[in-house]
């Protein structure tokens, strides 16, 4: 297939037929099952995983560990896949020397940077974790201090990535862990915990408030940890992009569009997306919404009154500085902002919003969320749409394939003006 073009632009929606939409499985559960699932007893097959850059850096590096893996086709969903695993019971296969680590690849994903960490110091021998720059640049000093709690070297200059970890296989022990950068940290802790002996003890100011460490928790618990079969809920972050989509166009309950399967396990903080629109005066990235916080920050121009984003400290060590360029880009499009701290306050544009070139940072949720924008706003171009592949590489497929299956939207390549078709709009 052809790549994306290298800027995009959407075109504003016009048709007004009904859409069902689906959207693939949760990258945040899907990776957190395939550690489990290699940590298992037995074959574990994940029915509807999300196969996605992400989800197949976490595949990668678990067969380089040396777990048998086989990856098939999913009916339902293209961006989805069955994946069979065959659990060890806590063993990891391979290891690495301290002259030759055993080296695992993570690009940009913090699930797998975080997740795996913990997961190799199961093993035996030295592992060397490394990504892009980005992932450099995350935080992962809080995990590693709490591994070497528990007894494990960990050997990097800087306590973020590229490091080396010298595993020395399951032993007991205890430790605290500070999850105010990322509840990735208490999540790859827990994950592995019963297969190293480990007791966790969460710490930090947001350690009441961890809605993906009760997931995990919530997850580890309904796990089938002898084999078995376990189903992988679609993703509610991306669902809310068409949720935003039906409130930002006014559909009416006619042509509304809806999202098929929505998570209803509560396992996923943004499931309660839907429940707040119309937007409320202040959202919190820490107890209400997760990443689709971004989403409702892209909407809120076009809410009645000024609307407040709080506890927004996350955003900014994530796949980028989010906080930051989600205020430059809707600066771009005539929207008022006032940066306070960590808090964000956007202010009603509904009149003055224009297009705009948006910088997406290779952040796949910027593109998305300022493709939906795109269904209102005449003249919004996405540069580098194909960052979408981290997490939903169909995306744009879903907002042109026609109704009701899609949106119905017209995209084109914005340098040329040619209309892309559904196979061109594929980010690989």
């Amino acid at each position: 297939m052809m790549p994306l073009p290298e800027i995009i632009e959407i075109v504003p929606l016009q048709s007004e037929a009904p859409a069902e939409i689906t959207v693939p499985g949760s990258k945040s559960i899907t990776n957190r099952a395939l550690v489990l699932a290699a940590l298992s007893r037995g074959e574990v097959t994940l029915s509807g995983a999300l196969w996605s850059e992400d989800t197949q850096v976490m595949t990668d590096a678990l067969r380089r560990l040396g777990f048998e893996i086989t990856v098939t086709a999913d009916d339902h969903e293209p961006c989805n896949r069955t994946i069979c695993t065959h659990g060890l019971g806590g063993k990891v296969p391979n290891g690495g020397s301290a002259e030759h680590p055993l080296e695992l690849f993570v690009g940009n994903a913090g699930t797998a940077a975080r997740f795996l960490a913990a997961l190799v110091c199961l093993g035996s021998g030295v592992y060397r974790l490394r990504g892009i720059e980005r992932m450099h640049q995350r935080p992962q000093a809080a995990l590693f201090k709490a591994l070497r709690e528990l007894g494990y070297r960990i050997d990097s200059p800087n306590d973020q990535l590229p490091a080396d970890i010298f595993a020395v296989g399951p032993h007991k022990g205890v430790c605290r862990v500070d999850v105010d950068a990322s509840s990735q940290f208490g999540s790859a802790l827990l994950l592995c915990a019963a297969a190293g002996g480990w007791t966790i003890h969460l710490a930090g100011k947001s350690s009441e408030e961890t809605p993906y460490v009760d997931m995990t928790r919530q997850l580890i618990a309904a796990f089938p940890q002898q084999g078995g079969v376990f189903q992988i809920e679609p993703d509610a972050s991306s669902a809310s992009y068409f949720y935003a989509a039906n409130w930002l166009l006014k559909r009416s309950p006619q042509s509304r569009i809806r999202v098929a399967a929505f998570p209803k396990s509560n396992w996923q903080i943004d499931a309660a997306f839907p429940r707040f629109l119309p937007l409320p005066e202040e959202i919190s990235r820490r107890s209400h919404l997760g990443d689709s916080i971004m989403t409702a920050i892209v909407m809120a121009p076009f809410a009645a009154t000024p609307t407040r984003f709080t506890d927004l400290e996350r955003l900014r060590v994530q796949e980028s500085e989010r906080v930051a360029g989600l205020g430059a880009e809707l600066a771009k499009c005539g929207v008022k902002l006032k940066e306070e701290g960590e808090t964000l306050t956007v202010f009603p544009a509904d009149e003055t919003m224009h297009g705009a070139e948006i910088e997406t940072y290779d952040d796949h949720r910027m593109a998305m969320c300022f493709g939906v924008l795109g269904l209102k706003v005449p003249g919004i171009k996405i540069k580098n749409p194909a960052c979408v592949k981290k997490t939903f590489p169909n995306f744009f497929q879903k907002l042109a394939a026609p109704p009701p299956a899609g949106l119905g939207a017209v995209i084109r390549d914005a340098t040329t003006g040619r209309v892309l078709s559904e196979e061109q709009l594929f980010a690989h």
